[in-house]
């Protein structure tokens, strides 16, 4: 295999792509730190941070099936580009929230920067094996996987040192201005990154586009399995909305929340990069995801019953360490099941699905969150993840990754 440091090292568009996503990565939780932190100050109240937690990403959600059909019909660099431009515009929102009367001002701006994610999302994840070339992908897919946790590290946890040191709306703008840099890097990628359509096909319908990839996902069992494996670790992400107030228990403020989400990227960072040797072992991705899910809802079950604050930080870092690597191995293994033509769609049906049982889950923890334990609710959380994977492995026990799709996913050599 491609070592991981090389990919980076040689292939300069690829490397344009992951600074780019690791800018948006970054800069979205730059600002989502301090704004679950600056919400129950103004008003008072714990449902509004959970309520902006689930507008992220109910809004992706409902907007992935669409958007996918956008990144498999117009040039994703474009697509990736105006993301940034309409995310950058839900930042600058942010610095309106001023008190109670404008909290609104946080569900719309974060709403905008869920708008501009669901186009950037699956453009970027569908242009990846496109910039990188067949025995570039295992590597590139280590590294792209652990892009997210990276910023979540950085992001997270400068933003709740920044928060606590010069005050949120320093981190509204410093997020802005990152996200104008990830432009300029998105406008750098000279690759194509869609593979060449047959000239004089009409474009399909919107509409029909989606029935397509949903026949697509439903006639393939396989390709059924994965695009469902990431809803056992999104039910249980209700936990993000307890974590500002988790950090009020233990009486370690703004900077225990950035903590929390910190070690929480840390995970997901390390998680993709040690199951890189994985992927190339296909026969055992689909236990593998089973064990991933487990381990994640397992984790947050012990960190419902730890009365220590740094044993609640590893046993967090256990869990998404289990998160991140059930994300890049069902990513990989769709990236060889689907074909170009219809990888932006069926990976935003994989996001959708994720997306919205993240949606739910966090919905439903801001329905309890003033009036049921935080140990409780990390300990439901984790129980109906565990249950899922459960349910999940059982009902797929009788499926094999192990032989190569029949229909190849190409990769175009720009």
């Amino acid at each position: 295999m491609t070592s991981t440091w090389s990919v980076l090292r040689r292939n300069r568009n690829f490397r344009n792509l992951l600074l780019a996503e690791l800018v948006v990565f970054g800069a979205d939780w730059f600002v989502m730190v301090p704004l679950l932190v600056l919400l129950p100050k103004l008003t008072g109240s714990g449902v509004w941070g959970a309520l902006v937690l689930a507008a992220d990403t109910g809004i992706l959600a409902l907007l992935l099936p669409y958007t996918g059909t956008i990144a498999d019909r117009f040039d994703r660099r474009k697509i990736l580009i105006g993301a940034n431009a309409a995310a950058l515009v839900g930042v600058l929102l942010l610095l309106g929230v001023r008190d109670s009367g404008t909290a609104w001002l946080a569900m719309l701006g974060i709403g905008v920067v869920a708008v501009a994610k669901a186009f950037y999302s699956p453009a970027a994840q569908a242009a990846l094996p496109n910039v990188l070339d067949p025995e570039e992908l295992a590597a590139g897919n280590a590294i792209a996987g652990s892009a997210w946790g990276t910023m979540t590290i950085v992001g997270a946890s400068l933003g709740g040192v920044l928060s606590a040191a010069v005050g949120p709306y320093a981190c509204f703008w410093i997020a802005a201005g990152s996200l104008v840099g990830a432009a300029g890097l998105a406008a750098l990628i000279r690759r194509p990154l869609q593979a060449p359509r047959e000239r004089g096909l009409p474009a399909q319908q919107t509409w029909a586009a989606i029935r397509e990839a949903l026949g697509y996902i439903g006639q393939r069992p396989r390709v059924l399995a994965l695009v469902t494996v990431k809803s056992a670790v999104g039910l249980g992400n209700g936990v993000l909305t307890v974590f500002p107030l988790l950090a009020g228990l233990y009486g370690v403020g703004a900077v225990g929340t950035g903590l929390l989400f910190a070690v929480r990227g840390a995970g997901a960072l390390v998680g993709p990069i040690l199951m890189r040797r994985v992927l190339t072992n296909r026969s055992w991705l689909l236990p593998g995801l089973a064990l991933s899910m487990s381990l994640y809802g397992l984790a947050y079950l012990g960190t419902s019953a730890a009365a220590w604050f740094p044993l609640v930080l590893a046993l967090v870092f256990v869990a998404h360490f289990a998160g991140g690597s059930n994300w890049v191995m069902s990513n990989f293994a769709l990236q060889g099941e689907v074909p170009d033509r219809l990888r932006g769609r069926v990976f935003a049906t994989d996001m959708m699905l994720a997306t919205l049982a993240i949606s739910v889950s966090q919905l439903v923890v801001a329905s309890v969150v003033d009036v049921v334990d935080e140990r409780v609710v990390l300990a439901g959380c984790g129980l109906v993840t565990l249950v899922y994977a459960i349910g999940w492995r059982i009902a797929t026990r009788g499926l094999s990754l192990a032989e190569p799709a029949a229909e190849p996913a190409p990769t175009a050599r720009g």
